[in-house]
């Protein structure tokens, strides 16, 4: 009926201005009134650019293969958390007889590339909803109200789809949620403020006796920057931590994405996990992948060992260079990068996996360390410990060429960083304190202290070592790659000499 209206009108109209035209009417008022009318009647309606954006057309019902929680790894605490909120939506009439209020909202935070999209998702999967994803950026715009808008259009598209496919619930999962609900700071004129205001409203119009239930999922990676009206309970009810995986985790993400790879049999996968200490999810899926393309380059029929250690070193330090340096500058990263390495044989032996002096990134060489296993809290000597595994490489320039290049810069930032977790963590001299009362003169006075005797203490213990520099110089300058159990036996057999 619409469609013959609509055509009805686009036949009538140019008659209509041709009669007056032809009556000698002015016909340019009545254009423009005509226009104008059309535009407010086009914005009410949400189709313009100075409403909310039909989400029908940018989401039209599409049918998604099936994902469920068995095809995410790593994230075992954050799934059973979400599945036992989930378990409300689930056994409705079991909760019901304990009394039990269905959750409103759940917010997954963690860092990028942790599976929080994968997990909602599964979400949706699992208690057999109709999924809407959508991100904080799509409900911000410069005109006011907009944002609004499209927050009521997205929960009333979420309901309209559960009650046409015959579903009892519906999740709407936003990711970068930070963009819309953040503090506000009191200005209730603000695009923002107006459009987390709805939001919240929307929230608050969840009731567990309606039909169909909607649940909120949402994802961020700063949960400190979230508004407390949007965090409190009756909200967003459960908060769930989704994490860096550990070595379990990864080797369990590793066996995901090899499942659809020929990999070869002297592949140990678990090694691989313990070398992408943190690595996310995705990062490990891009190492699969990018080993996957390594074999393809090689021509060879299954993935091996050293494409994987090549794929990680891509994914950790970005894709080898064609740098051509002089042979000075060569001489020069590789004594550097020996520091490092020998430095972090005294400190943590059996934790270098390669020395390389290929360039790769913007690194002119690199090593590469293998945790023994994955770390949560820190003691003082093992921060200080790190600090001259950093300190290593500008101590063995000084060592050989009286000076150090700039390339310590990375190493010197790094090694700053740790110091200023040791003063926050009250494991100074200066003791229990409160970091953010220093000035900066204090800050530089604490700093150069803990790094002058820290690099006195490496370079000691490096200048002990001189005869392992020269002899493993040569070696990589030759072959521009050690392995670690290559630079161990180094070391060796000049401790027994």
């Amino acid at each position: 009926m619409r469609k013959y209206m609509l055509e009805l009108t686009i036949g009538i109209v140019p008659v209509v201005l041709i009669f007056f035209m032809y009556i000698g009417e002015n016909v340019i008022p009545l254009v423009l009134f005509a226009a104008l009318g059309f535009i407010v009647f086009y914005a009410a309606r949400g189709r313009g650019k100075l409403a909310a954006t039909s989400m029908q057309r940018r989401r039209p019902a599409t049918s998604e293969t099936p994902f469920s929680f068995d095809q995410i790894g790593g994230q075992e605490r954050a799934k059973q958390e979400l599945i036992e909120a989930l378990d409300f939506l689930v056994r409705r009439e079991q909760m019901a007889k304990l009394g039990i209020r269905p959750l409103k909202g759940i917010l997954l935070a963690g860092p990028p590339g942790t599976g929080k999209t994968l997990l909602a998702k599964a979400a949706a999967h699992y208690t057999d909803s109709i999924y809407l994803a959508a991100s904080g950026s799509e409900f911000v715009e410069m005109y006011v109200g907009v944002g609004a808008g499209r927050i009521r259009d997205l929960f009333k598209e979420a309901r309209v789809k559960a009650q046409k496919s015959g579903k009892s619930s519906a999740v709407i999962f936003i990711d970068e949620i930070e963009v819309i609900g953040g503090k506000r700071d009191g200005g209730q004129q603000r695009e923002y403020d107006q459009t987390l205001n709805q939001l919240l409203t929307e929230m608050d119009g969840i009731h567990a006796d309606e039909a169909p239930r909607i649940l909120l999922i949402a994802a961020t990676n700063r949960k400190e920057m979230l508004d407390s009206a949007l965090l409190r309970p009756g909200r967003f009810d459960r908060h769930i931590e989704v994490d860096l995986p550990d070595r379990k985790g990864r080797l369990h993400i590793l066996n995901i994405h090899a499942g659809n790879k020929p990999i070869a049999e002297e592949v140990d996968l678990q090694r691989i996990a313990a070398e992408s200490y943190g690595f996310s999810g995705a990062q490990l899926e891009s190492v699969m992948n990018e080993a996957a393309i390594y074999a393809l380059r090689e021509e060879n029929e299954a993935i091996g060992e050293k494409h994987l250690s090549m794929a990680i070193d891509k994914v950790m330090m970005g894709e080898k260079t064609d740098r051509e340096a002089t042979r000075e500058e060569r001489e020069r990263v590789a004594l550097h990068e020996l520091g490092h390495a020998i430095m972090a044989e005294l400190v943590r032996p059996g934790s270098v996996s390669q020395v390389a002096l290929s360039p790769r990134g913007k690194a002119l060489g690199y090593v590469r360390h293998n945790p023994q296993q994955d770390q949560y809290l820190y003691t003082k000597p093992f921060l200080n410990g790190q600090i001259m595994i950093a300190l290593g490489g500008a101590a063995a320039e000084e060592m050989f060429y009286g000076g150090r290049s700039t390339g310590s810069r990375g190493d010197f930032e790094q090694a700053m960083s740790i110091v200023k977790t040791l003063v926050e963590s009250g494991l100074t001299e200066l003791g229990i304190i409160d970091a953010s009362m220093m000035t900066r003169e204090g800050w530089a006075a604490i700093t150069k202290s803990i790094l002058d005797d820290l690099m006195a203490q490496t370079k000691m213990m490096l200048e002990a070592r001189r005869p392992v520099f020269l002899s493993s110089l040569q070696t990589l300058l030759q072959e521009e790659t050690l392995s670690g159990e290559q630079f161990r036996q180094l070391i060796r057999s000049h401790s027994a000499a």
